[in-house]
């Protein structure tokens, strides 16, 4: 092989080594900062912080959690947010439906919490319009107030209930 043949192939060899490079820390890049999650710390403001179109698909979610005969009961909660932990300042509206908390993926509120079950708890109205915590089986327990759930119990709001490092709390 000639000496320019050999200078030509040392130079492409190089420049396939620095594409894999550069793609290399493209990927590892991509998977540090690849997603960007806005919820969390937008969430933590009033309504005035969030964009319109947030605070317009917010109106009718509280028009639908009143009850059926157009009263809402006075005091009775219309969020669940979570006040500590790493999904700290989410906000899902109560309307109706049982929450599921967890780790599993199809969980409401998904938490990223070595001590939480798959399936950890729920939270659902009953038929007078009050919502209910219930502790599924869980390994380490759920806890409302210090004290550890072990039937369905009712939660006034305000009161925080601990899943491992995680507090969720009913507000108005």
């Amino acid at each position: 092989m000639s000496e320019l043949t050999l200078t030509v192939m040392r130079l492409g060899f190089l420049a396939v080594l620095w594409l894999f490079v550069i793609v290399a820390v493209q990927v590892i890049r991509s998977d540090l900062f690849g997603t960007r999650v806005t919820q969390r710390a937008a969430r933590r403001g009033s309504t005035s912080d969030r964009p319109p179109n947030q605070r317009q698909q917010q109106q009718p979610a509280r028009q639908q959690n009143r009850p059926a005969n157009n009263r809402q009961r006075r005091g009775a909660p219309t969020k669940l947010v979570v006040a500590e932990g790493s999904l700290a300042g989410t906000t899902v509206a109560l309307q109706g439906q049982t929450i599921t908390l967890g780790r599993a993926h199809d969980s409401t509120i998904v938490l990223d919490d070595d001590y939480a079950s798959s399936r950890h708890a729920r939270i659902y109205p009953d038929r007078d319009g009050q919502w209910i915590v219930e502790d599924l089986g869980s390994t380490n327990g759920t806890y409302m107030d210090r004290s550890r759930l072990t039937t369905p119990t009712p939660i006034a709001p305000g009161v925080p209930i601990r899943i491992g490092k995680t507090v969720i709390e009913l507000r108005k």
